[in-house]
């Protein structure tokens, strides 16, 4: 449908399910406009839904870094309602296939105490959020931390904590990791010369590798101490409510991680 001019959103439903999708998305959709030398276009948008939210491990993983692997694609994780309009628009009317994912427990449904206000002032009108362009949730000066999805809350509800302490927390919500908007997080980083990195995937191979590793080779010389990273465990996600609230990154986790690059 993409190729023949339409603008097709299919949404996955899990996101776990992407799997099987993966020689079309991979070897096709997100390579057919290199191959063509842009005469080919793909404009298509996966609307992926992702993390745990008491369904178990086949239903429940955060899959993102399988995808900013991938040439050709491109990875959007909006974090509240007014984000989700904005880049989703923006998606529809890009011609290249765009991964958008949405975290279960943002959407706001009723009858489980995990659930997350994502609520924002969402205009009728029209409006575009460009891919690229990071969000800054909260400014600081001690220590830099960025998470994308339900991982913006619990970041949030730890800064507040740690304000008491008397650490100062600025909250990067990329909002797009591919695009990323690296001058952002570079300006925050070396402006507070500490930083961690917050995501609900697995520590090893997790999206946060590669944000670590961009970070200690253009900001290395600015970095007080090693930084930091708070991920879900190198498991499968559980599916007893208290092994899963074990398993996910928890404001505790992140108060910690703080804590260890401040020296606290």
């Amino acid at each position: 449908a993409a190729l023949m001019g339409m603008r097709p959103i299919a949404d996955v439903e899990y996101g776990d399910f992407i799997f099987l999708a993966m020689d079309q998305l991979i070897n096709n959709a997100a390579k057919l406009r290199y191959m063509s030398a842009g005469k080919l276009k793909v404009p298509m948008v996966m609307r992926i839904p992702v993390g745990a939210s008491g369904r178990g491990a086949q239903h429940s993983q955060s899959v993102e870094s399988y995808f900013i692997h991938v040439p050709g694609l491109k990875v959007v994780c909006p974090s509240n309602a007014y984000d989700a309009k904005g880049l989703l628009k923006t998606a529809i009317r890009d011609d290249n296939p765009v991964m958008f994912f949405e975290h279960k427990l943002l959407y706001g449904a009723k009858g489980r105490r995990e659930n997350v206000d994502a609520r924002a002032e969402v205009p009728q009108e029209e409006y575009l959020i460009p891919f690229g362009v990071a969000d800054i949730k909260r400014r600081g000066s001690h220590v830099t931390i960025i998470a994308t999805l339900r991982m913006v809350y619990t970041v949030v509800s730890a800064a507040e904590k740690l304000k008491d302490e008397g650490i100062s927390v600025e909250i990067i919500d990329p909002r797009t990791l591919i695009p990323l908007d690296k001058d952002t997080i570079l300006k925050s980083v070396r402006k507070t010369n500490h930083a961690v990195i917050v995501h609900e995937d697995n520590l090893t191979g997790g999206w946060g590798a590669e944000m670590a590793a961009f970070i200690s080779s253009e900001a290395f010389d600015y970095l007080d101490a090693p930084l930091k990273r708070v991920c879900a465990p190198d498991t499968p996600v559980p599916f007893a409510p208290i092994m899963e609230n074990y398993w996910v990154p928890g404001e505790a986790d992140v108060i910690r991680a703080v804590r260890e690059v401040m020296n606290r």
